[in-house]
């Protein structure tokens, strides 16, 4: 297994200066974030560390690309879009869906071949609806994955963390549950799991065994902690907005076990990816906060992932 950094918490800093702050925290791959330029909708999102549409017209950003990352010593695990391809505003998924089929195609190019994003799901409808919707949005996006080689990793995050995201939150892909209904839909072998333990951490889920189910569908890892607060658990209550009780923290500082996590992930004989994700707002007043909480994070998964 290789340890690296979701790039989305330096969006301050260009391509070239992330390589280096990747290459100097000891890691060894970046799942770089790859939105369009534009203005962010929400946090961690609208991130471009790499213009997909710069590389596939421009064969000189595209060599500078592979140049500056290899001479670093730094691999590229994926490109990274986390976008609402089933949004219910039909402009916003064409847009979703339009962009995330050039990623695919730049992930080619760059011989990353592989893709971490959602699935997407209309939060104002219910999982059964969602499923007829992804039957008619995502059999082309898959088809040109197959065509490109190119693999897609679904996170498990719900996407449902304030009122913006309610009732439905803005993706399916949550649980072992409808796992299984997606991968018998969508039968194809360039769709996974971008596989994340803290979603299950605060929707009370076990977060070790569907790595051993799934070890076939498991593309790609994330290392990042959720902190429950039982105390407001209890108060608000399983209904209420999630954020009301529970907050991302780097790795260490959560509620993940990241012995029986990495434990389990040697047991399955997982040998890809796994990118630390910072959302931690302890650590993003500044630059130098957010280097701190890489070097902090790296020092602590060094532990298990060496």
């Amino acid at each position: 297994m290789k340890l690296g950094l979701v790039s989305a918490i330096y969006d301050d800093v260009d391509y070239e200066k992330l390589i280096d702050l990747v290459a100097d925290a000891g890691l060894e791959c970046v799942e770089v974030a790859c939105w369009p330029v534009e203005k962010a909708e929400r946090r961690y999102a609208g991130v471009s560390h790499i213009n997909v549409e710069k590389v596939l017209t421009d064969e000189a950003y595209c060599c500078h690309i592979l140049d500056y990352a290899k001479k670093k010593k730094i691999e590229t695990s994926s490109l990274a879009y986390y976008p609402n391809t089933m949004d219910g505003d039909i402009e916003k998924r064409n847009r979703a869906v339009s962009h995330l089929k050039k990623v695919i195609c730049a992930s080619a190019k760059l011989g990353v071949n592989m893709v971490t994003t959602f699935i997407g799901r209309d939060q104002s409808k219910n999982v059964e609806d969602n499923l007829l919707l992804m039957r008619e949005i995502w059999p082309p996006i898959l088809k040109l994955a197959e065509q490109e080689n190119v693999k897609i990793a679904i996170e498990n995050c719900p996407m449902l963390f304030g009122q913006d995201q309610w009732p439905g939150g803005q993706n399916l892909m949550t649980s072992p549950v409808i796992w299984r209904k997606v991968f018998e839909i969508l039968d194809s072998p360039m769709l996974g799991i971008n596989y994340d333990p803290s979603h299950f951490i605060w929707q009370k889920m076990d977060y070790i065994k569907p790595l051993y189910e799934f070890k076939d569908k498991i593309f790609h890892v994330h290392f990042k902690d959720i902190k429950v607060y039982e105390d407001k658990l209890k108060e608000a209550g399983v209904m209420a907005y999630p954020l009301d009780y529970m907050t991302p923290k780097i790795p260490g500082l959560g509620d993940v076990n990241w012995a029986k996590y990495v434990s389990a992930l040697t047991d399955i004989q997982f040998d890809g990816y796994g990118c630390i994700e910072i959302e931690d707002r302890a650590f993003e007043a500044s630059l130098d906060e957010k280097i701190k909480s890489v070097k902090i994070s790296t020092k602590y998964l060094r532990n298990f992932v060496i």
